[in-house]
């Protein structure tokens, strides 16, 4: 039985054990599992056994308890607390190496301790329910569920920033994202596909929201007209999965971390680069170099924050018209501009988005400026026997979770962080 469910009458559970009052007559011990917490009442003189076992018992060890529930005004917790009839310690812990002042890289270390706060267990909840809230969105719009490899036999997107690895007698490489096979799902006509796996960047980067594994939420569709169709579902697939976050978990979220999930209008605002530019120095004297502005700077990207809430009365900004330079060679162009956008929310980028360059001889040509050849020869024949105009987006889970809770960094936000100084637990 979990907590949760626990009404008066004879009772069966387990779980930790919080909290432990010993006194002279009496024992008041708290037990929590996933679902809540519950208070055990022991009278000393009544079970001298019971007592016996919990005058030995640490904090955090697992227990099994046999009892009745009754109901007492007087008891914070539910207003019922149980009288046990027979108590099991199933595990016995150790002083605890880690408290709630640790810092973030000391509780990694014993991960599996850490995730046991209130506060963590929520925030997995409320992963689970956003993203699937997003997945609900895309099956009701007809969208297939892909799995694609995560071995690879040629580095994806470019040759840097991809992990190599031994493979039988040669040499394999680990996923930077599922771009490639979800555009080869286009060209075998499945028109709608999304996929929420595992993607792995070598990146050495020690921000607050880059990790060397991540779960990417990726999505790509056919017969677009123009990169807009792509942002207009990406809006409507995030303001769904708020919608359905807020609905379940929106009280607790308070509760726990101080966060007023704010439902988005739609369309979401957008604004050309060089104009968000303009603005950031018009209204906030904020300048960079003319070299810099083909791209976001971080400084920018945060500023966005605050441009969005003052021009749009709005969390989140959509910015397009980037220079191609620095953006994948599948992006389609137009002239000198980027047929996609980035998605900022918070200050932070959550999303890349385009339409995709579907013509042969057009994406063959890009890939040549930037220098990619033999690599990805067998992508490019994906584009020979015809494929329909499409385009499509990628969402960071962790750092989409790490920004709705505002959580300090996407290390609190994931299950188990990989950085490059981390590779365990």
């Amino acid at each position: 039985m979990k907590i949760k469910d626990i009404k008066p009458g004879k009772v069966e559970f387990q779980g930790f054990i919080e909290n432990l009052r010993d006194k002279k007559n009496m024992q008041f011990v708290v037990i929590r599992d996933l679902s809540g917490k519950i208070q055990i009442t022991i009278i000393k003189s009544e079970k001298p056994e019971i007592a016996e076992i919990f005058s030995h018992a640490t904090l955090e060890s697992t227990v099994k308890v046999v009892g009745t529930a009754v109901a007492n005004e007087y008891v914070k917790l539910n207003g019922i607390e149980v009288i046990p009839d027979s108590v099991e310690i199933s595990s016995h812990a150790e002083a605890m190496p880690i408290s709630d002042d640790s810092s973030i890289d000391q509780r990694l270390d014993y991960r599996w301790i850490d995730l046991r706060q209130e506060k963590n267990q929520l925030l997995f909840q409320v992963e689970t329910v956003i993203v699937n809230a997003m997945r609900e969105y895309l099956l009701k719009n007809d969208f297939i569920e892909i799995h694609t490899p995560k071995l690879i036999g040629s580095a994806s997107e470019s040759g840097a920033e991809v992990f190599e690895v031994k493979y039988f007698n040669g040499k394999a490489y680990l996923a930077q994202s599922p771009q490639f096979y979800k555009q080869m799902a286009m060209a075998a006509g499945f028109e709608r596909v999304f996929e929420v796996a595992p993607c792995f960047r070598a990146e050495k980067s020690h921000t607050k929201k880059h990790a060397t594994e991540f779960t990417s939420f990726d999505v790509e569709f056919s017969y677009i007209n123009s990169f807009q169709d792509v942002m207009n579902l990406e809006a409507e697939m995030i303001t769904y999965g708020l919608e359905k976050t807020k609905q379940k978990y929106g009280n607790k979220i308070k509760e726990l971390f101080n966060v007023d999930i704010n439902i988005p209008t739609l369309p979401f605002p957008q604004m050309k680069l060089c104009d968000i530019y303009d603005e950031l120095e018009k209204r906030y004297g904020f300048t960079v170099p003319e070299e810099e502005k083909t791209d976001l700077t971080t400084e920018a990207e945060r500023l966005c924050e605050k441009l969005a809430k003052d021009k749009f009365n709005h969390e989140f900004l959509l910015v397009t018209d980037y220079p191609p330079q620095k953006r994948a060679f599948y992006h389609m162009r137009k002239g000198n501009v980027l047929q996609g956008y980035d998605l900022i929310w918070k200050g932070i980028e959550i999303t890349s988005g385009a339409q995709r360059e579907h013509r042969y001889e057009e994406i063959k040509k890009n890939a040549e400026e930037k220098g990619l050849g033999e690599d990805i020869k067998f992508y490019l024949e994906f584009f020979k026997y015809g494929i329909p105009p499409h385009g499509g987006f990628a969402i960071g889970v962790d750092r989409l979770v790490m920004l709705l809770l505002n959580v300090p960094t996407i290390k609190d936000s994931m299950f188990l962080f990989r950085g490059p100084d981390r590779l365990t637990p």
